[in-house]
């Protein structure tokens, strides 16, 4: 693939966004090449295989594109509304309006049931460090009283407790990950649906 074709299917990729941004990222990117030939001394079809394929470029262009940017710039009218499209809009408010607030609302308490169980793991891995440094005091005051054995259960139920704590807070650790992961993937798809094509 040489540079022409590179931009012209990034340029493809990125229609729907704002035009100043696809503007800048085509610069940007033939800039990149023109120094890749110019202080590697590769050719031009090397200089464009070494700066990835356009899929991922496009979806990191696109991520780094804020939401707020896209909606604004497919929000903005194209023209100004006639009299009775006014009309139809205020008409329509009683229907349209709840339905819109009845979907956010749901979606939005989905996704904070989502943390809502991440955040339980969380108290869940504090509970059982707790649990075990009272089991190592229950150690130790059994130690003192003399009575030995159960000082040996305390002190095995701590080591228990202290691992069942190391492995649940690795598991808390990837389902933040993977949650994350989740939600930066809905913001691209929402961001796919305001530009209305797969990038």
């Amino acid at each position: 693939m040489n540079k022409e074709e590179f931009l012209n299917e990034l340029r493809a990729r990125l229609s729907g966004l704002p035009q100043n941004d696809i503007e800048e990222r085509i610069s940007f990117y033939s800039e990149m090449i023109d120094d890749r030939m110019e202080e590697d001394g590769a050719s031009e079809a090397d200089a464009v295989n070494s700066i990835g394929p356009v899929d991922t470029i496009a979806k990191q262009i696109m991520s780094e594109i804020p939401l707020s940017k896209i909606v604004t710039q497919k929000v903005k009218p194209k023209r100004s509304l006639k009299a009775w499209e006014i009309v139809l809009i205020v008409l329509g408010a009683p229907l349209w309006l709840p339905l819109l607030v009845a979907i956010i609302a749901v979606v939005l308490s989905l996704y904070l049931s989502i943390w809502s169980v991440v955040l339980s793991f969380y108290v869940t891995d504090l509970a059982l460090a707790v649990a075990s440094l009272g089991c190592l005091a229950g150690m130790v005051i059994y130690f003192v009283s003399g009575t030995a054995a159960t000082a040996i259960f305390c002190f095995g139920a701590a080591l228990l407790l202290a691992g069942l704590t190391i492995l649940l807070f690795i598991g808390c650790y990837w389902m933040t990950r993977g949650v994350i992961a989740l939600t930066g993937l809905i913001i691209l798809g929402i961001k796919r649906l305001f530009i209305g094509k797969e990038a």
